[in-house]
């Protein structure tokens, strides 16, 4: 059951679909009854992924008749369900005349970067149980927010909790196909540069449709300790020393954790070289790693002041640098293996179901 703050509503349910007295929803052979106050000047705020404040005006007309609240909230692409007439709407939700403003919470009817509409009556229970409404008010729309760093934090510990003991690694690598390289070659100045993320994973995560980044990965096979010669992103793949992109003059920071609907888990982080935008961009957003001590991927010193890289061996890791790459600093090379498209992360959706890794607000 969503909790909520002192100033928030003292009762929250789904309204059965009842009769309703009074106003534009009178039944028949029933007095019409005093007009109540209709809600006016409606302002949302204090909006996070999974709850938001709202307050409105009211004129002084039976205001004191007014026990409860009926607040009409809907998903804004579900244009058919928002009809305001009680008798074709019976999921309602209800609250408690309560001091404004109140706040609306809860992750079984909210969900992060989502558009709604909303619109309120006011209403007074009588004393056969059913209720005397005044009109709707106008219809407000707001979009609920990206999932916090507590929420990321949340989403972190869960996939600690799976990701195995750590394989030592030495290079990044970045599969695609041979065009992207020769674009890269002959109209970027030889550089890979940084793309927006595309939407997959989290449909809360914050980085998603924002953050600019490029893509690599890092996992080995087991048995060889090596990167594996399948890929589901293009035939060609380019390779460079994990020391290129990864040191401690970079800060690293956990950005998602999902699944497609599958036994596999993928992890996204993030490697920003300090000071730069997508280290600004991270340091407001995302939990900040230890580059030396995390469950993740790890690059320490070693006896002879070496840098040594290590990663989770049951995690499918995705790494966004968000900085140019020069291809200079490493090679390009076909790979002998399959094309796995099937297993392509590109927009992916994340299973909701997945018990192992959602977090209890939302989408």
């Amino acid at each position: 059951m969503s909790q909520f703050s002192k100033d928030s509503l003292l009762s929250w349910h789904y309204r059965e679909n009842r009769s309703v007295k009074g106003n534009k929803s009178l039944d028949s052979g029933i007095a019409e009854m005093e007009e109540l106050p209709v809600p006016q000047n409606i302002k949302i705020s204090n909006i996070t992924c999974d709850s938001f404040k709202i307050c409105w005006d009211m004129d002084s007309r039976s205001k004191e008749r007014i026990t409860h609240y009926f607040i009409d909230l809907n998903k804004k692409e579900n244009k058919n369900a928002n009809k305001f007439k009680h008798k074709d709407v019976p999921t309602k939700l209800v609250a408690k005349a309560v001091p404004l403003p109140m706040t609306v919470r809860g992750h079984w009817f909210l969900s992060p970067r989502t558009e709604y509409t909303v619109a309120v009556q006011t209403a007074s229970k009588q004393g056969d149980g059913d209720y005397a409404v005044s009109e709707w008010s106008e219809i407000n729309e707001f979009c609920t927010a990206d999932y916090s760093t507590v929420h990321l934090t949340q989403l972190m510990e869960k996939a600690e909790v799976i990701a195995g003991r750590m394989l030592r690694f030495s290079v990044f690598y970045r599969n695609q196909h041979k065009e992207y390289f020769d674009h890269a070659r002959e109209a970027q100045n030889n550089k890979m540069l940084p793309s927006v993320k595309d939407n997959s994973g989290s449909h809360g995560s914050p980085i998603s449709g924002k953050l600019e980044g490029i893509f690599f990965s890092c996992n080995t096979e087991f048995n060889t300790g090596k990167p594996p010669q399948d890929s589901p992103y293009g035939r060609y793949r380019y390779q460079l020393p994990a020391e290129a992109l990864f040191s401690p003059k970079t800060n690293l920071y956990f950005g998602d954790f999902y699944c497609m609907y599958t036994a596999y888990h993928y992890v996204i982080l993030v490697i920003a070289p300090q000071g730069s935008p997508g280290d600004d961009f991270c340091k407001q957003r995302l939990p900040a790693l230890d580059i030396a001590n995390n469950r993740f991927m790890t690059c320490s010193e070693d006896e002879d002041g070496q840098l040594v890289f290590h990663h989770a061996q049951d995690l499918i890791l995705e790494v966004i640098y968000t900085d140019p790459v020069d291809l200079s600093l490493g090679t390009v090379a076909e790979i002998s293996g399959h094309q796995l498209m099937s297993l392509s992360t590109v927009n992916a959706k994340k299973d909701p179901s997945c018990k192992t890794c959602n977090i209890s607000v939302g989408r």
